[in-house]
Parts: structure tokens; sequence; C-alpha cells
């Protein structure tokens, strides 16, 4: 039985995968990486900044890293403070969810002054359960811990839920979590999101698929 739904942030809630890219793409030429749009969705879209900067930029300290990963994030929330909108369909959906008294949460890579600011911008700060931020524990996406914790935090089972994400290590972390998950194209292709375990495939909340799994109906 259904009891809970799940959702990433960046890329599910609101697309703002255009403004991430824009930032990196301006930030990184100055440590001797140049990316195009690829290279962003293949290794940045949906991981922490910590586990992308350590891999590419190994010669860095771990405060380097964290300077560098605050002052892209501070850019970001300057450059989006006039863009965030819910994704298509989006309000139906939380709204059915309300009416029908399921758990709802948010599972983020997200730092947390992104995900407060991204939030409130939408106003949805306070209609979670739960925020779930992948920098505050040990383990971050593709990482099932995050969801796992999640779980644990809404006191649930796997089976009890379904999760929403857009990234290859979205979900990876969700199918390593044992969740059902609908992966949404907003930054990668079906194929990917499929590769990677997602059992459902929309383009967006509206998307009439959705009431083939009972949402919405």
């Amino acid at each position: 039985m259904l009891k809970a739904i799940l959702f990433d942030l960046d890329g599910t809630l609101t697309h703002t995968d255009a403004i991430h890219f824009f930032v990196w793409q301006s930030l990184l030429p100055k440590y001797g990486i140049n990316i195009d749009l690829s290279f962003y969705q293949q290794h940045i879209s949906g991981r922490s900044n910590p586990n992308f900067l350590s891999k590419w930029l190994p010669e860095l300290s771990s405060q380097e890293i964290l300077t560098i990963s605050n002052n892209k994030e501070a850019r970001f929330r300057e450059l989006a403070q006039e863009k965030l909108e819910p994704l298509p369909g989006l309000e139906k959906l939380l709204e059915w969810i309300k009416t029908h008294s399921l758990k709802k949460g948010v599972v983020t890579n997200a730092p947390r002054p992104n995900a407060d600011f991204m939030l409130k911008a939408l106003k949805l700060d306070k209609y979670w359960d739960t925020v779930v931020v992948s920098e505050e524990l040990p383990w971050t996406k593709p990482h099932p811990f995050p969801y796992q914790e999640a779980l644990r935090r809404l006191n649930i089972t796997a089976e009890e839920a379904l999760v929403f994400e857009d990234s290859p290590s979205g979900v990876q972390s969700a199918v390593g979590a044992g969740l059902f998950t609908v992966g949404i194209t907003t930054t990668q292709g079906e194929e990917t999101l499929r590769t990677n375990g997602a059992k459902l495939v929309i383009s967006d909340f509206k998307d009439p698929q959705l009431t083939t799994i009972g949402l919405l109906v």
C-alpha cells in the first residue's frame, strides 16, 4: 500500500540544470576544466559538489573544494532568484498527495542553503514531512543511504513509497534503496534513466502515464 511519495529537488520539483550548467561552465575554466552539456550531464548533474570536485580536481584541499562549492552555489542562488517555477503538473500532484493523506519528502544532493532557498522560492518550504540533505549524511547519492534515511524518518518500508528522480545518480540511489523509481526527462533521456533502473519515465507531472501507477486518479 502506498504511504509516501519522495522527490528529488533540482530537475524534479523545478528545472534548474540550465542555471547550474551556466555557472559551472563559467567557473571551471579557472581550474583548467572546460565543459560542454554532455560532460555536465554525465559527470555533474545530480551529484554532490564535493563528489565531483574531488574526482576532477584531486590536487585541491577539502577547504578549497568547500570554498569553490560555496561560491558556485551562491552564484546559482543569485541567478535563480527570479527564475524558479514548479515543474508542470507539480502543484496538482502535490494537492492530490495531500488529499490522499500520503507522507511526502524531499531527498536532495543540493546543499542545505540551496534546498531551503529553492523550496521557499517555490512556496513549498512548509509542505514536507522531511527534507533529507545528502551532504549532512555519511553518504550522498548515488549511494542508497539518503533514501534509506528518508524511509527511516517517515517510518515506512521501501515497498510503501515511490520516488521521482531526474538524474542517473538519483535513480541509482533510489533503486539501490529498493524504491519504485519514476524518471523525469528534464535533464536526461529516457534510455539513460531506464538503464539506471527507472521503472517508468515521464516528461513532467502532467504526463498521463502517472495514472498507470495509481496517481492522479
